[in-house]
């Protein structure tokens, strides 16, 4: 009887060394697969920080997930392909299948894990170094992200032993709607922080207004987003709350539009009204880093002739404006003093005075 021919555990000699030979050189191909390609990722441009944009950083999570790559797992791939040549009985083959699986389902998670790791390093290392609650939510966030996963897998390896998860993943969801439920708020502000995070409407500096408050965002957590005023008192606003009201963010403003009105007594010539709209286009064409829009004479009021000069201040910064409004207001002050034009004395409104109730005698 030729050696090849003798069964040894229920299969030929023949059968084992196939098994092993494709074993073996599953293992290999597997070990140089990871080798070469880690290598080719390794000189991809941008690898470290992803700088080199979409390709680069799509290479980098790629080669940081092939690296977690655990050699168990390469072997125990490796055993499972050279044992398709073998005839194992139905109980061997169903244990080695479910551990197989079990090895995979358990390297799928480190994979998830170590691109879900890479991904919010990668993020944070473009985000603005001194943004730290936006950081603290990614963080939070990929937390969650990864207890999801591995709740799956884990449910995924119970279901494959033959435990029933069905009762189990029920029980699950009417717990997690209780939670849910009991902390609805705190998982509104925290949806909304994420919110923020991503579209940001505005981000820590910035100096915003929400109905009757505004000052300048110092903080943005993952409950709350906390506003320093001009006061000089810190404002709370919870995270649902801001993103429900309507928010004006001064800081991303371009340039400033000023509308100017002043009034001028009926007395006025009209040579002198007529040369006014002129004279405040000279005036405000003459300030540095201001556009003119228009400038009129606009009604005639009650109390006064009113004109209106419109202008664009191009540096939003408010002090930058203060000192143009100023330039501006004193040089009218002058040339309207100087061509004799005299500023209408808009009288005060009297409060109005309550009926006064007579008294009756019998």
């Amino acid at each position: 009887m030729p050696i090849l021919s003798r069964l040894f555990l229920g299969n030929p000699v023949l059968a084992w060394a196939i098994a092993l030979g494709t074993g073996s050189a599953s293992l290999g191909a597997l070990l140089a697969f990871k080798t070469v390609f880690l290598r080719r990722l390794a000189r991809s441009p941008g690898r470290a920080g992803g700088d080199g944009g979409p390709v680069a950083s799509l290479d980098a999570i790629t080669g940081t997930v092939l690296k977690s790559t655990n050699l168990l797992t390469i072997v125990a791939v490796s055993i499972l392909l050279g044992a398709q040549a073998l005839a194992l009985g139905p109980r061997w083959g169903r244990a080695g299948l479910t551990l197989a699986v079990m090895i995979l389902l358990a390297q799928a998670g480190l994979w998830a894990n170590k691109a879900l790791g890479f991904t919010v390093a990668l993020v944070l290392h473009r985000r603005d170094e001194e943004d730290v609650a936006g950081a603290s939510t990614l963080k939070a966030v990929g937390m969650a992200a990864r207890i999801a996963v591995w709740s799956v897998l884990l449910l995924v390896a119970l279901d494959r032993i033959g435990v029933n998860v069905t009762g189990l993943v029920a029980g699950l969801g009417i717990g997690g709607i209780a939670v849910a439920l009991a902390l609805q708020n705190i998982l509104g502000d925290l949806l909304s922080a994420l919110s923020i995070m991503l579209d940001k409407p505005f981000e820590v500096g910035d100096f915003i207004t929400t109905g009757d408050s505004l000052g300048v965002v110092e903080h943005i957590g993952m409950k709350t987003t906390r506003i320093r005023s001009l006061s000089g008192e810190q404002i709370i606003f919870s995270n649902s709350d801001l993103l429900k009201s309507r928010v004006r963010n001064f800081k991303r403003m371009m340039e400033r539009r000023v509308a100017l009105t002043l009034r001028v007594t009926f007395q006025t010539p009209v040579a002198k009204l007529a040369a006014i709209p002129a004279l405040l286009r000279e005036i405000v064409a003459g300030q540095q880093g201001v556009r003119l829009d228009r400038a009129h004479f606009r009604e005639i009021g009650e109390a006064a002739l009113c004109f209106e000069v419109v202008y664009f201040v191009l540096d939003p910064d408010y002090n930058h404006y203060m000192d143009v409004q100023q330039a501006i207001n004193l040089e009218i002050m002058g040339r309207f003093a100087a061509g004799g034009i005299a500023f209408a004395s808009i009288a005060p409104v009297q409060p109005a005075l309550a009926p006064a109730v007579e008294g009756r005698t019998a």
